[in-house]
């Protein structure tokens, strides 16, 4: 800023990035139509936004914001694309098909901004682009928050813990990796559709759990993350609003996030499902998520992975207490979620909520089953729920022992310390008996 130039406003550098969250998915998309190439159109969208960046705070906000950063976007990607075809040219013969490919994207920039329909569908392309099989699951989860998140690469590091070069990196090698694999713009075929659109929503679903549950750090939730997959997945719910899993797993996110207030204490400790004070879950969210359960039911189809694992959500959301849960109702739920959706992971749950309806005993013998499943001998929470019954059955030294277990395996310090209590408070007790 020079001397004697007016002060930038800090609601201005808000709205901005209200702006550019809520716009800069179609941005890139409609960019990557034009010019085939994702890291290109970000690199347009970018410019779009400095340019914002630096005209906003003196010409005001455009009264539509985002077709601004459009019309800025094209202009930046038709000089781009010319510069290129300059270059192709000057090559003769050998570069006369890719010129006349690229004079091609000119005239397609220079065409009227597209309508909201086709919008909506560049969208939809670029939520499979980003999502894509050739991708390894860290790079779609980066390049999902990135280009469709409109998150910054510290935004991104910072909510997963990693140093922000090995994620601008992530990024950068996902890029190439779908330039170099030809990976076309489009929505998949029909047959390919179902296990495409599964990808997406793993990868939705594995952010918003980041969010309700941290791997790793010092916080046990990351509430921003859970809040950023919601709002993804309400993205691909209007692009795609015909299909029950997805509105499944926006009931199973909606029910989960309601209790986020509840989930920690005065001093961030974790408080646990049964502890926790049900007048604090959100009750909006609760009657959104029950909705979309709802919704995704009255579309019909076998019951999916989402929307059975939303109606084990639905039976705590709709118990005012905890002793109100029914149990017996969830434990038949995860029966289904094991058909449809096997893996010991839903074996570990299952066991629990058996344990719940039908006595500690009943889960611990279906505990003790999975104690050797490779899945899962670095898994934290197999000892702790080992622990949890063995507490219930009175065996408390064994208890303290799976609890430290489980202490040691497991890489967030909120989490740590609830177990090394849980620990400590069964050893106490089993002294005092």
């Amino acid at each position: 800023m020079t001397e004697g130039s007016p002060r930038r406003s800090p609601d201005i550098d808000r709205a901005i990035e209200a702006v550019w969250r809520i716009e800069s998915a179609r941005l890139i998309a409609g960019l990557t139509r034009t010019v085939h190439d994702v890291a290109l159109a970000e690199d347009m969208a970018q410019d779009a936004l400095v340019a914002a960046m630096e005209q906003w705070p003196v010409e005001g906000i455009p009264s539509n914001p985002g077709a601004w950063l459009a019309a800025v976007g094209r202009r930046r990607a038709i000089d781009a694309l010319r510069r290129r075809a300059s270059l192709e040219r000057k090559h003769g013969e050998i570069g006369q098909t890719i010129a006349a490919e690229t004079t091609a994207a000119i005239v397609a920039a220079s065409a009227p901004p597209a309508d909201e329909a086709e919008l909506d569908d560049d969208l939809l392309r670029l939520v499979f682009l980003a999502n894509h099989p050739v991708l390894s699951m860290d790079a779609r989860v980066a390049l999902t928050l990135r280009l469709l998140g409109g998150l910054t690469t510290e935004e991104i590091a910072r909510a997963f813990l990693v140093p922000e070069a090995t994620l601008a990196q992530r990024i950068v090698r996902a890029k190439r990796t779908l330039n170099e694999a030809h990976v076309p713009f489009e929505v998949p075929a029909a047959a390919d559709l179902p296990g495409r659109l599964r990808s997406v929503l793993e990868v939705i679903y594995l952010i918003f759990n980041e969010g309700y549950s941290a791997t790793t750090g010092d916080s046990w939730m990351r509430p921003g993350l859970g809040e950023e997959a919601l709002r993804l997945g309400r993205m691909v719910a209007e692009l795609v609003p015909s299909e029950p899993e997805v509105r499944g797993l926006i009931a199973l996110m909606e029910l989960q996030a309601s209790r986020f207030a509840a989930r920690v204490g005065p001093d961030g400790e974790p408080v646990l499902l049964l502890d926790q004070d049900r007048r604090r879950w959100d009750r909006l969210l609760i009657e959104r998520g029950l909705r979309a359960l709802d919704r995704a039911i009255e579309l019909g189809g076998t019951f999916g992975p989402y929307t059975l694992q939303a109606s084990i959500a639905a039976c705590h959301a709709r118990a005012r207490t905890a002793d109100e849960t029914d149990w017996v109702r969830i434990s038949a739920l995860y029966d289904a979620l094991a058909e449809v959706a096997p893996s010991p992971i839903v074996e570990l749950n299952r066991a629990v909520a058996v344990s719940m309806a039908f006595g500690p005993s009943a889960g611990l013998e279906l505990i003790d089953r999975l104690v050797d499943e490779p899945q899962l001998r670095a898994y934290h929470l197999l000892p702790s729920v080992r622990g949890d019954l063995l507490e219930r059955l009175g065996r408390l030294d064994e208890a303290a022992a799976e609890f430290r277990r489980a202490a040691d395996l497991t890489r967030n310090e909120r989490e740590r310390d609830l177990l090394l209590a849980r620990a400590a408070s069964a050893s106490a007790t089993s002294e005092d008996a």
